[in-house]
């Protein structure tokens, strides 16, 4: 079967570097190994210990030809990340060197591993829970300090601690409830005591789950990026505010106006917070076809975006351009930045009575710059940003913890109003499967296939 095959893949990034990794896992893993490494003592390695490393060379498994020299290591399974027999060939890092062994351990007997099978390998052999296996990915995808500080939390099982613990209160009201169904005779009433022990569990694991999701949003941005939306009408400053914001000059600036025509994209790290600057098309009516097409692509990423930042010119009155934005963006989450405050300001700012976060900067200048982004952890984090309770970082784990707080709820509501135990037992069981989807012990094949699909190869 395809699950027991043993795999093969490059396990680093692809290019010219120093060394590069080829991982193999399986229970023929040595096996195939030795088939095309000659070790430099003339051993066989399918004598090796577990946790030893030997020297040699990777040879052609036709002609004997030598194509690498290499140290493989062995760990022995189920002391392994998969829990399987895993051997990883050290290599020197290029792209034509590293196929070409790669392509040896295949023709040795390998098959080349699928995207995330490592890592679901580990999953589907009790090494890991789901939650973990995903926080592998986030680790490698990690942007900032804080964002990798979050995945790493996840993945020693901070998340799965916690969706355990969440089920033992869970399993504790199915015991109470599966107590009194069977030990109740028909002509009695139920032991009082045992709806009261049901409500308290309930309100327990109603209130961790609140916990739990009172930090999604933040831990949402943590792991993904805050995607920020530069707009204006042309030659305003977006372009030098990209750039102040970068601390480089990523963008053109000119006194042309109509200078950016498409979408400039950029990261930075905002106290640990990966913030993706989109720096837009001004926006305004246009002939030019070039232009045209990076205002339409302006209008979509302002629909797209987490904040926007509307730049107003300061230095000149309020015109129909700008005022078409202002009403463009005024359902969503934005700042108004009115630049170019070291000239002479002619700005009637009435029109924006409706908006409360307005800051006066200079992009210029770089005035005002440290205001703007205090203001955004303000917007996003309560200016602060508690690290530790950055639990709930995927959007597949926050739904899940959605369905199981409508099901406590629904649940509590009918211990309140005193209805059947068995009825309120349905909702108590639901809530515990979308727990489950947490953690991967209630999840459907299909779905488990979808999420590691999206892992990168080697891993």
């Amino acid at each position: 079967m395809k699950e027991f095959d043993t795999i093969c893949a490059i396990s680093t990034a692809i290019g010219e570097g120093g060394i590069a990794i080829i991982r193999v896992s399986g229970d023929k893993a040595l096996d195939i190994v030795s088939k095309i490494f000659n070790a430099k003592n003339g051993k066989d390695i399918r004598d090796m210990k577990t946790y030893t490393m030997k020297y040699g060379h990777i040879v052609d498994i036709d002609t004997k030809d030598l194509i690498d020299e290499v140290i493989i290591s062995y760990m022995k399974g189920p002391k392994s990340f998969t829990a399987e027999d895993t051997v990883e060939i050290n290599c020197h890092g290029g792209v034509t060197s590293t196929n070409k062994v790669l392509e040896m351990t295949i023709k040795a007997g390998a098959r080349l591993a699928e995207p995330g099978e490592f890592t679901k390998r580990a999953f589907l052999n009790g090494r890991i829970d789901l939650s973990q296996a995903e926080a592998v990915m986030d680790l490698i995808t990690a942007k900032t300090e804080l964002a990798m500080k979050s995945a790493l939390m996840q993945s020693t099982g901070s998340l799965s601690q916690k969706i355990n613990k969440l089920r033992e209160y869970l399993l504790n009201v199915l015991a109470l409830i599966e107590y009194a169904v069977d030990f109740t005779e028909d002509d009695e009433e139920v032991d009082p005591a045992i709806p009261i022990r049901v409500k308290e569990s309930l309100e327990e694991a109603y209130e961790i789950i609140n916990k739990l999701l009172k930090g999604a949003d933040e831990g949402r941005i943590i792991r993904d990026g805050l995607s920020l939306a530069i707009v204006g009408k042309p030659n305003v400053g977006k372009s030098s505010l990209l750039n102040v914001l970068l601390k480089e000059k990523r963008a053109i600036v000119t006194d042309i106006a109509g200078t950016t025509r498409d979408v400039i994209e950029e990261y930075i790290n905002l106290d640990g917070i990966p913030v993706k600057i989109i720096d837009t098309a001004g926006i305004r009516d246009t002939e030019d076809i070039v232009e045209k097409i990076g205002v339409e692509k302006s209008r979509e990423k302002i629909n797209e975006a987490d904040l926007v930042l509307l730049v107003l010119d300061s230095s000149r009155s309020l015109d129909k351009e700008d005022i078409e934005i202002i009403g463009t963006i005024k359902d969503k989450k934005s700042i108004i930045l009115l630049n170019k405050i070291d000239l002479e300001n002619k700005l009637d700012n009435t029109i924006l009575s409706d908006f409360k976060n307005i800051i006066k900067i200079s992009a210029k200048e770089d005035i005002g710059i440290d205001g703007l982004k205090n203001e955004i952890k303000n917007m996003f984090f309560n200016g602060k940003i508690d690290s530790e309770s950055l639990i709930i970082s995927n959007s597949r784990h926050k739904q899940a913890l959605i369905r199981a707080k409508e099901n406590c709820d629904n649940a509590l509501i009918r211990v309140k109003n005193n209805e059947f135990l068995d009825l309120i037992s349905i909702y108590v069981t639901a809530a515990l499967k979308a727990l489950g989807e947490i953690t991967g012990s209630e999840l459907e094949e299909d779905l488990v296939n979808k999420i590691f699909k999206e892992f990168c190869c080697g891993k």
